[in-house]
């Protein structure tokens, strides 16, 4: 059982998996600090400064200060029960910038494989008779 999961974990598909894993978390972390630090602030300025990360409805007042609530973190520091729909308008802008990455890869593969030049295939060997054939035909021509 053991030698079958060595072959299964060593295969070339499953590191190849794995590393695009590795690769796709790496690349959703830059994604993020683009959607958070480039893009929202940038059109958070074309709406009238406002902060994504800020806008949040209040369903439950707080155990400790009553609202309003000058920011998320101090109506989550208050304890009050919020609906964080600023941080999910900047976590749809995430998903769609990293679908719209790897429509791209994928477009690109898709295109590549279609433009790659079909590799020539070999002569066909001839058969024992063919070969028997074109000796004696040849033979009969030399005389």
């Amino acid at each position: 059982m053991l030698k079958e999961f060595r072959e299964f974990a060593l295969k070339g598909n499953m590191i190849d998996l794995a590393v695009g894993v590795i690769i796709g978390g790496a690349f959703g972390t830059i994604v993020t600090s683009l959607v958070n630090d480039v893009i929202m602030p940038a059109v958070g300025m074309l709406l009238g400064k406002v902060d994504f990360k800020d806008l949040f409805a209040v369903l439950g007042e707080g155990a400790t200060v009553k609202g309003p609530y000058d920011s998320l973190k101090a109506a989550q520091d208050a304890g009050a029960v919020t609906l964080n729909y600023g941080q999910f308008i900047n976590t749809i802008i995430n998903f769609l910038i990293v679908a719209f990455a790897i429509f791209f890869v994928i477009r690109a593969m898709n295109r590549m494989k279609r433009e790659a030049p079909a590799e020539p295939e070999a002569p066909a060997t001839p058969s024992e008779e063919v070969v028997l054939l074109t000796e004696i035909r040849d033979a009969l021509k030399a005389k």
